[in-house]
């Protein structure tokens, strides 16, 4: 019903252009002969290379940064009293938001990839990927972070293929009819929004119901199977072990992952990976049975994985100083934070500093509990202030809270002060790993910084 409102000589604004998501959106368009504007709140790297683009941004909000626009897309972190959206609902300017934007984009290719799930999305879309882009297949990407194998979060392609994430925030991903859907997992999060995990499941179920080929999922979970008891579409199987339609057998982990890759019980090839941890060997089963669908041989699609290092922030190599490494990850849920810490663990360190900056209020109260047994594999844990994101804090919970009931973990607010400590208290051979999804990150580079000068 939207799709008429895009075209080559529309007119079309973003409101939160800066955003990741956003900014890909504005290039699509922009490649496809829309005049493209945005505002944002703030300056940032991405919003200069918007502008480098040929995308004029104005920073901050103001009305007359969309006259004359035909259609105004916004985020779900907008809200509905910017002044941006209220001209535009005075003046009759069609508004969409950026997933119901996305899914009238997806609806152009033929071969269509959603990846979804609580874990995982961007370390498997960015898999599915580089596998495709090997494969010489040309595709669309949009991933929700940094991908090197095409230079950032989006790479516009000329064939059938379209790969992106999925997020099921706010039932995002209900704006989405994939040919192919890859479900990684359901567990409980975003609970600012759903009630618990039996809507989560029903949101689930929804989403592949609107898929038109096929699902592949991990048939480990069982909030997977029954949210697809009922789906219409043939359902692809993988996991570790015995009983799936693809799952690895014969594991050896260390600093490199090998396994044998078994089809329908079959041998099929060796797998061997950089990447880390159990959790990655079930993201490269959902990336390769992926890639089986789409027609690659499963020996190539394989080999074309052998290198892959991660997207930005997970896992990801930060430097080493004084002996000591340093490495930072995205992981903002408990089950992340148990995967992220495994796969540390098959490194070879002297003792594991883990610095955690949890992600809104409420996930973190709602899944204090789980938070507080989520470090177990760690020696030392701090913890800094909750990143509020979208949030306002209300007083409910504190990251001095989950400190506390962690046993021997202590909370530092400062990321200057957290620097320091580490530096005062870490030693040769030791890793120090940052772990959230917000700013958490800049204290591994300021560790890095203060040690090198």
């Amino acid at each position: 019903m939207y799709s008429h409102l895009i075209h080559s000589d529309r007119h079309v604004h973003f409101v939160g252009i800066g955003g990741i998501s956003m900014s890909a959106l504005a290039k699509i368009l922009k490649a496809s002969q829309c005049k493209v504007t945005g505002s944002d709140i703030n300056r940032s790297h991405t919003v200069k290379e918007l502008e480098e683009a040929g995308i004029p941004v104005d920073i901050p909000h103001q009305v007359n940064a969309i006259e004359g626009a035909g259609l105004v897309v916004y985020t779900a972190a907008v809200k509905q009293d910017n002044v941006e959206l209220v001209y535009a609902r005075e003046h009759n300017i069609p508004c969409m938001e950026r997933a119901k934007l996305l899914g009238v984009l997806m609806e152009r290719y033929a071969d269509s990839v959603a990846v979804a799930g609580t874990h995982g999305k961007t370390t498997v879309t960015s898999m599915i990927s580089q596998i495709v882009l090997r494969a010489n297949l040309d595709p669309t990407v949009l991933v929700g972070g940094e991908l090197s194998c095409i230079g950032g979060n989006l790479r516009i392609g000329k064939s059938s293929y379209f790969i992106s994430e999925a997020c099921e925030y706010v039932d995002s991903f209900l704006n989405f009819h994939p040919s192919i859907s890859v479900i990684l997992n359901i567990e409980e999060d975003h609970l600012d929004y759903f009630s618990g995990i039996e809507q989560i499941r029903q949101s689930f179920a929804q989403f592949a119901a609107q898929t038109k080929n096929k699902i592949i999922c991990c048939g480990e979970d069982e909030n997977i199977r029954l949210a697809l008891k009922d789906a219409a579409v043939p359902v692809t199987t993988y996991g570790i072990g015995d009983g799936f339609d693809y799952c690895a057998q014969e594991i050896e982990e260390g600093d490199t992952t090998r396994y044998t890759l078994c089809k329908e019980r079959e041998p099929v090839c060796a797998v061997s990976l950089v990447v880390s941890g159990r959790h990655n060997i079930k993201n490269s089963l959902a990336a390769l049975a992926c890639a089986d669908a789409l027609g690659i041989p499963l020996p190539d699609a394989a080999a074309n994985l052998y290198d892959f290092t991660g997207a930005k922030r997970r896992f990801e190599y930060k430097g080493v100083t004084g002996g000591v490494t340093v490495y930072d990850d995205y992981a903002h849920h408990p089950t992340e934070i148990q995967s992220t810490l495994q796969a540390a663990s098959a490194r070879n360190y002297r003792e594991l500093w883990c610095v955690f900056q949890p992600h809104t209020y409420t996930r973190t109260r709602a899944l204090f509990d789980d938070f507080t047994k989520s470090f177990m594999l760690a020696d030392h844990v701090i913890i800094t202030d909750i990143y509020a994101a979208r949030e306002k804090d209300t007083g409910l919970v504190h990251a001095k809270d989950l400190a506390d009931a962690i046993d021997g973990a202590i909370y530092l607010k400062g990321f200057e002060e957290i620097a320091e400590y580490l530096h005062k208290n870490t030693q040769p051979a030791d890793m120090v790993l940052t772990i959230g999804a917000g700013t958490v990150y800049q204290i591994g580079e300021l560790f890095l910084n203060r040690n090198t000068k």
